[in-house]
């Protein structure tokens, strides 16, 4: 069988770099794992829409050989269900919801730009990764950016997307203020996918937290189960 790729989409305000430890776990185990980084429209972040990431996503998929697996966080994980129709298999963390299930967002009125870059402070960052080491922290504190409040406000807004005919693993953290663990849930019951829980407490813990390897080697024991490439041989457990 030709060795998987996968393609990892990050979330607003973050980068590639949220996905270092995902790509050392994935590698390891004979899977090409490429994370870039989501570009902002060329006149600035201000001027950025959801086509211009969605257009990027689709673009770096493409250019990924078969069998291909597509991963997305947060809002990574919405871009990614737009495409699941290009891949083998989609993992989703603590996605950001499609239509319906967006209106169980928290209601939030999102600026032309969101300042994380500008306004980050150590202590914040520390309570948004509180099941994150100091290292990890300290690391994000210094690569947040800005993000472009309209993206967010169309997410907010509500994006359909069908239900994808290849395999799905939704992922979801015990507690999760952006995207509520019961709406992940309810999305992933609704299109019949697989989930597991991450031991993690954060948004963005399954990524930065101290369960991220094994959040990593779940989801690979999960594609490997799914696509049959026998590299891993632990048994993938949904959870109940």
């Amino acid at each position: 069988m030709s060795e998987i790729a996968a393609l990892l989409v990050h979330g607003a305000g973050g980068g590639g770099w949220e996905w270092r430890i995902w790509q050392g776990v994935w590698r390891a185990h004979g899977i090409a794992a490429t994370a870039p980084d989501l570009q902002p429209a060329p006149a600035d972040i201000d001027t950025t829409q959801w086509q211009d990431y969605d257009a990027q996503v689709g673009r770096a998929l493409d250019a990924l050989p078969r069998p291909r697996v597509l991963v997305g966080a947060s809002l990574g994980g919405l871009l990614a269900m737009r495409h699941a129709s290009a891949a083998d298999a989609l993992v989703l963390i603590n996605p950001l919801p499609p239509s319906p299930w967006h209106r169980e967002l928290p209601a939030r009125d999102w600026p032309d730009v969101v300042r994380w870059r500008r306004d980050a402070r150590l202590d914040s960052s520390r309570r948004a990764m509180a099941d994150a080491d100091m290292a990890s922290v300290l690391f994000a504190f210094r690569h947040w950016r800005d993000e472009s409040g309209a993206v967010l406000r169309q997410v907010q807004a509500g994006i359909h997307i069908a239900r994808p005919a290849c395999p799905v693993l939704v992922m979801a953290s015990s507690r999760d203020d952006d995207a509520p663990p019961a709406t992940t849930r309810a999305l992933a019951a609704a299109w019949q996918a697989d989930a597991v829980s991450s031991a993690a407490t954060t948004h963005v813990g399954p990524l930065l937290g101290r369960s991220a390897a094994a959040d990593a080697a779940q989801a690979v024991a999960w594609v490997n189960a799914r696509l049959g490439a026998g590299r891993v041989q632990d048994a993938f457990t949904p959870s109940p």
